[in-house]
This record gives structure tokens, C-alpha cells and sequence, in this order.
């Protein structure tokens, strides 16, 4: 492996290394996309042969979750060999045919670095444990008992339970944030970070565009060791952790967020300018300080170049407020940042069930959100199945995987029900998936909304996001502009989108009933395009329920 202090690549001026901003990226959970030898587990070579369709919906990137050599505790985010390929989804030859396919469709490959911890079985750890005097000693949290054998403070992990678990052959805790098979580093070790620097520097000469950095936030801890103090109970909320799990009690200033995060994103940021335009979006796990962490992770083009928390991936349901109050607070604490918006990921509940479920129309109201999504300020991430409108899979407590699941049910029942696998063909074996029983199973009400049944229909979720992708790439200020909002009432979002001469107004509304938005006196030319059927007259904007309205101002 390369050193992480030694230069390769000089970047093009040529390039847009500016592409990452406003772009719109595909997440593929490699588990759960396509199968191609018939173990029931999708793969690489499934990726590829999907390319095609994932090109066909006008996306500019696409983010595959870990695919790296594991245990699978946590499948794929306990890391055993960060430099190469698990068996399960095939090998580093095919990982290249993948970025080459990939690159030839136009597509940006971006991959799921998980740097905050390990799995217990990778070499560093092993040798780790070993004892408190070999080379890499320090390379994990480790930390004595209290006098009465108790860990050494009150971490908790998000999987519920102690951050601390006992090593025999150590007789020391070391930290998990995560499973007990997931030690975190020690990032304030300088080899450690070194060390991980040269792991993104292998990728980056793979011909990766960019990364997704899992738990960006969770890096560095206090070397104190304080205790984190209480939380009021009116300050708790489910937006990192599930509202079941005591992680929630906690105001967890000393064992994530911590302030020497930034000397070492500004030394992977470094790294990745040396290149011609490679990106990186972090994820922020805070519940209290999301958007502030995100602001000084994005800040001065020094460190990561966007970061996403989780204001709407929580729970709680989007509405107009909230929508303004977001994105004016990230405005405000970020004003030179930059954010990555989602409302569905591997971790959370599917957004159509999550959201969509109590609507009078739910596909209306899923088209709605999503042209929502895609036109705020910021770059867009869509989780695989989105599209389709796929809703959580319901699943018997004996099909479950998910050991956070397991270990919460039935009040919260894991993240199974969102990974389910994607759907092709609705009259195909398991959807198109696999010739073989998948990992999890794939549920029968999904079949209805396969990839097959969609296509070519006008009026399916699928093809409304193929037109808005079209229609978002066809006005710059939808994907790179600035954001000012504009007063409208209930459940009306208004704003407008400039970029250089161009200026847009988008109008929605997120209710079932008719609603009007005055947009005040100007001259404003009605855009076509973007599938919705909004009216405008020379009095305000009349929409239908979940409608939307886009008009260029003059």
C-alpha cells in the first residue's frame, strides 16, 4: 500500500471538481440489489448489471454500502481488511469492472469508508489485545476498571448497553460506540490515522470518486474519560437512536463530537485534493448539535465537502415548518456549507411507511416530497427502492438479522425491514433478486411495484422521478443555487432557486387538500417538465392536493 504522505495524482484544472455539489446519489445496499451467482446475497457483478437501469434515472452518482472483507456482525460495517473485496460479493477485479462500467455510464462512484471502528477480528485488533506493550497498543480505546471492576465511566453504546466490554487478555475495556465485535480506534494515535489514510489513499487510486464516511462524527473521544452528564427528558429525541434505547439519556459531549475532528478532516481533505476531483460526505449522528457539527465539518472548503445529519430521517414527520426551520438554520450556522439531504437510507424506516402510510394518496404525496427533496438547497441522496415507492418490509422475529433488532424487539424491530431486496420483475422468482432463498425475504406486496410494473407507466413513482431528475438537471439553479424562502401558510413550502441569471420558484404543497401561495407582484413564466400541474394566473399560485408549481422569474 501506498504512503498516505506521498503524492501520486495531480489534479486537472480541467475537471469540475465542483461536481459533488448539487449532485444527486444513488445508494446501493450490495446485500440486498441484484444476485448473480444464486446464493440468495446480492453481489458486485449484480451492481453492474443493474448499471444500465440506475444510468436510465439521471442520477450523477451512485454510493455502495461496505462490500469490504467482515465478520458480518454488523454486515459490512465491522471491517476486517479494508483493502480488499469480501468473498460473498466477489473480488477487487470485479470491484474495478464495476468503477470502469460505472464511469463509462457516466456514473461517479462513491464507497462507505467505516474509519471509527473495526471488527474484532481484524489483525490490527488482534495484535491490540495481545498485550499492553505491542506496536499497536494504543491503537484502540482501551482503559482500566474502576477499583470495583465497573467500566471506566458511563459510555453507552447505540446497540444498547455499556460502550465498555472486558478483555481477558488485557484485563482493560476497550470502547465500542457500536457491537461489542466493533472496537473503536484510537484516533488520536497518529499511526492510527496514518494508517487509514493510506486505506482511502488505495481506493482513491482504484478510481473511487468519492466516499461516504460512516459515523464521521464518533472519530475521537475524550481522553479524559468523563462521564457524559444526563440529558433532560424534555431535551431527548429518536433522531440518532430509537426511543426504546437509554443512548438517548445521555448528552454525549465526551464520547463523540469532539473538537479534534477537525485537525484530522482537514488531513483527509488534504489527501483528497490531491486528486481531480474525488468528494466526500460524512454522517452525523448527533441529536442535539447535528447542524452545528455538520457546519464545522463543512466549513472553509477545508474538511469534508457536505455532511448529512438526520433532520429528516427521523420519525417525525416533514412539514412545511420544519422544512423552512432546516434548512434557515443551516443557512445560518453553515452559510459556506454544505449539506446532503435524505429522507431514506439502510438505517432508517422507509420513508412510504414512515410518512407516506396515513396519506389519502400516498403515491401523490411520495411524488410531492420527493420533487421536494430534489429541489432543496444541497445534494440528494436516494436510497435503492425509493423510486418504487417500496414500503418496511413486516417481518417475523425469526427471519430478522439485524442483531439491533434483535436486541430491542418488538418495540423497535431493527433495520431489516428497510433492506429487504429490491424488486425487478413482479412475476420473477424473489422479484428478479435471486434464483435462491435471499437473505431476507422479499415481501409480496413489494412484487406489485417492481422495477417491470413501472416502467413505461406515465403516472408511477418511477417514472415521475426519471422526469424530475431530467427536469432538476435541465435548471442549474436546482442543483448548485442559493435558497430564499417565501412566506406561504399551512402546509405550503415556497422558495426560490438562483444560480447566476437563472431564478426559479417552487411552490408545493405537502397536504391533500387545495391551497394557494402568493408569489407578490413579478413577472413569472411557468416551467414545464416536471410532471406536476400547478396553476398560475395573475393572482397567486393555485395548487391541488400534493401539487407543486415551478416557474422561472423574470
Amino acid at each position: 500500500m501506498q504512503s498516505a504522505l506521498k503524492a501520486t495524482s495531480r489534479p486537472d484544472p480541467a475537471v469540475d471538481r465542483d461536481w459533488w455539489r448539487g449532485a444527486v446519489i444513488y445508494q446501493i445496499y450490495p446485500r440486498s440489489y441484484q444476485d448473480s451467482n444464486g446464493d440468495g446475497i446480492g453481489d458486485l457483478k449484480g451492481i453492474v448489471r443493474r448499471l444500465p437501469y440506475i444510468a436510465s434515472l439521471g442520477v450523477d452518482a451512485i454510493w455502495i454500502s461496505p462490500f469490504f472483507k467482515s465478520p458480518m456482525k454488523d454486515f459490512g460495517y465491522d471491517v476486517s481488511d479494508y483493502c480488499d473485496v469480501d468473498p460473498m460479493f466477489g473480488t477487487l477485479a470485479d470491484f474495478d469492472a464495476l468503477v470502469a462500467e460505472a464511469h463509462r455510464l457516466g456514473l461517479k462512484v462513491m464507497i462507505d469508508e467505516v474509519l471509527s471502528h473495526t471488527a474484532d477480528i481484524h489483525p490490527w485488533f488482534k495484535e491490540s489485545r495481545s498485550s499492553r506493550t505491542n506496536p499497536k497498543a494504543d491503537w484502540y480505546v482501551w482503559a482500566d476498571a474502576k477499583p470495583d471492576g465497573t467500566p471506566p465511566n458511563n459510555w453507552l453504546s447505540i446497540f444498547g448497553g455499556s460502550a465498555w466490554q472486558w478483555d481477558t487478555s488485557r484485563q482493560q475495556y476497550y470502547m465500542h460506540n457500536f457491537l461489542a465485535e466493533q472496537p473503536d480506534l484510537n484516533f488520536h494515535n497518529k499511526q492510527v490515522q496514518d494508517a487509514l489514510l493510506d486505506v482511502t489513499r488505495f481506493w482513491l487510486e482504484r478510481g473511487v470518486d468519492g466516499f461516504r464516511l460512516d459515523t464521521i462524527n464518533f472519530y475521537f473521544h475524550s481522553q479524559g474519560l468523563e462521564d457524559n452528564p444526563p440529558l433532560p427528558p424534555e431535551e431527548r429525541n429518536d433522531q440518532t437512536a430509537p426511543a426504546v434505547n437509554p443512548y438517548n439519556y445521555q448528552d454525549h459531549i465526551y464520547d463523540k463530537s469532539r473538537p479534534e475532528n477537525l485537525g484530522f478532516l482537514e488531513r483527509f481533505r488534504a489527501l483528497l485534493d490531491e486528486y481531480p476531483a474525488q468528494a466526500a460526505v460524512g454522517e452525523v449522528g448527533d441529536s442535539q448539535r447535528g447542524l452545528e457539527v455538520v457546519a464545522a465539518y463543512t466549513a472553509d472548503g477545508k474538511r469534508v465537502h457536505m455532511c448529512y445529519s438526520f433532520d429528516f430521517l427521523a420519525p417525525e414527520k416533514i412539514s412545511a415548518a420544519k422544512v423552512r426551520a432546516v434548512l434557515e438554520a443551516f443557512g445560518k450556522v453553515a452559510s459556506d456549507g454544505w449539506s446532503c439531504w435524505a429522507f431514506s437510507n439502510h438505517d432508517v424506516m422507509r420513508v412510504a411507511s414512515r410518512w407516506a402510510a396515513n396519506e389519502a394518496d400516498p403515491a401523490a404525496y411520495l411524488k410531492v416530497i420527493s420533487a421536494l427533496l430534489m429541489s432543496l438547497r444541497g445534494s440528494v441522496c436516494i436510497y435503492q427502492g425509493e423510486e418504487l415507492g417500496l414500503g418496511e418490509a413486516e417481518l417475523k422475529f425469526e427471519d430478522l438479522q439485524d442483531p439491533y433488532g434483535i436486541r430491542f424487539w418488538p418495540e423497535f424491530k431493527g433495520r431489516d425491514g428497510c433492506r429487504t431486496p429490491m424488486v425487478w420483475e413482479a412475476a420473477a422468482k424473489n422479484g428478479g433478486f435471486s434464483t435462491a432463498k435471499p437473505w431476507l425475504p422479499v415481501p409480496g406486496k413489494h412484487l406489485s411495484q417492481a422495477v417491470n410494473v413501472q416502467q413505461g407507466d406515465a403516472s408511477s413513482l418511477l417514472e415521475h422521478y426519471r422526469r424530475f431528475l431530467a427536469f432538476r438537471r435541465q435548471h442549474p439553479a436546482l442543483g448548485k443555487g442559493d435558497i430564499d424562502f417565501i412566506e406561504s401558510d399551512g402546509d405550503t413550502v415556497a422558495f426560490t432557486r438562483r444560480e447566476g441569471n437563472e431564478r426559479i420558484a417552487c411552490v408545493f404543497n405537502l397536504g391533500s387538500k387545495p391551497a394557494e401561495v402568493d408569489l407578490g407582484k413579478g413577472s413569472l413564466q411557468p416551467l414545464p417538465g416536471h410532471g406536476f400541474s400547478g396553476q398560475a394566473g395573475t393572482g397567486p399560485i393555485r395548487l391541488g392536493g400534493y401539487g407543486a408549481w415551478f416557474g422561472r422569474i423574470d
